[in-house]
């Protein structure tokens, strides 16, 4: 169990404890902009764990952050909770694949949501373009989040979310219909977390998304996005990195992580 108190306090929720669309679109907007995306325990080769006991200490008690199935995961039982109805689903990341590659594995993770008899997709662990609002999954009419517009396109096996940008529609995940059972959850996070093949192996990569802005790092490439406005993008040294944790991403720099942080500079200026 999660305790909600905690979790409210570490989101900067105040509002009702209610399974109503208010209280899921206020805690959906609140949460990619008080936790953060992050992948260092997985550089660090510490493990991700999943255990709901493990996620809540790591993101809420420790203020750290997590990738998709732990944020998904926390949030999945915060709406259960809540007394939503909620399914675990896979996604397959195709945002800007190039012409001719094969498509990877199903290794995101995102939430259907049943409210008022209709249903809409949450996902508070996409990286650089996470949703700031859950999206309803009964029309396929652009829908405006924070920053920037979605829309949900059915096939034959689920869904396509696009995003709009610079006035062009581009796919961005492929949703498979089926509900998945945690095991299929703790072989995809396996994989995420182990393989050489996993972007998540070899890159630093941290997100959060604010009203305001939406803050992205590669590596050492800090990317800051104003809403309306028009994107900044620094090279960083190991000094600065430490920096935009703390500013950016509100993370405590642990010492551990300093020589991750040095050879993450090191690797891109080589």
């Amino acid at each position: 169990m999660i305790h909600l108190q905690d979790y409210f306090a570490r989101i900067n929720y105040q509002g009702p404890a209610t399974a109503e669309l208010s209280t899921l679109k206020a805690i959906h907007a609140l949460h990619p902009a008080h936790i953060p995306f992050e992948n260092i325990d997985v550089l660090l080769d510490r493990g991700i764990s999943l255990d709901l006991d493990s996620i809540q200490q790591k993101l809420i008690g420790d203020r750290r952050g997590g990738y998709c199935f732990e944020h998904n995961a926390l949030f999945m039982q915060v709406l259960k909770q809540l007394g939503f109805e909620v399914e675990s689903v896979m996604a397959r990341n195709v945002w800007r694949q190039p012409d001719g590659m094969p498509f990877g594995p199903r290794t995101h993770q995102v939430l259907r949501v049943r409210v008022e008899g209709e249903w809409w997709l949450a996902d508070v662990g996409f990286g650089g373009l996470v949703l700031t609002d859950p999206l309803s999954l009964e029309t396929d009419e652009a829908q405006q989040g924070q920053h920037e517009a979605f829309r949900i396109l059915t096939h034959d096996h689920g869904w396509m979310l696009q995003v709009n940008v610079q006035e062009q529609w581009e796919d961005l995940y492929d949703i498979a219909s089926q509900p998945q059972e945690p095991i299929e959850m703790e072989v995809a996070n396996w994989f995420t977390s182990t393989s050489p093949n996993s972007k998540f192996r070899h890159n630093l990569m941290m997100a959060r998304a604010t009203p305001d802005t939406r803050y992205a790092l590669l590596n050492n490439r800090l990317t800051v996005r104003p809403r309306n406005g028009i994107p900044e993008q620094r090279e960083l040294n190991s000094e600065q990195l430490a920096e935009a944790l703390q500013e950016c991403f509100e993370l405590k720099v642990e010492s551990e992580w300093m020589p991750l942080l040095e050879r993450i500079v090191e690797k891109a200026n080589s």
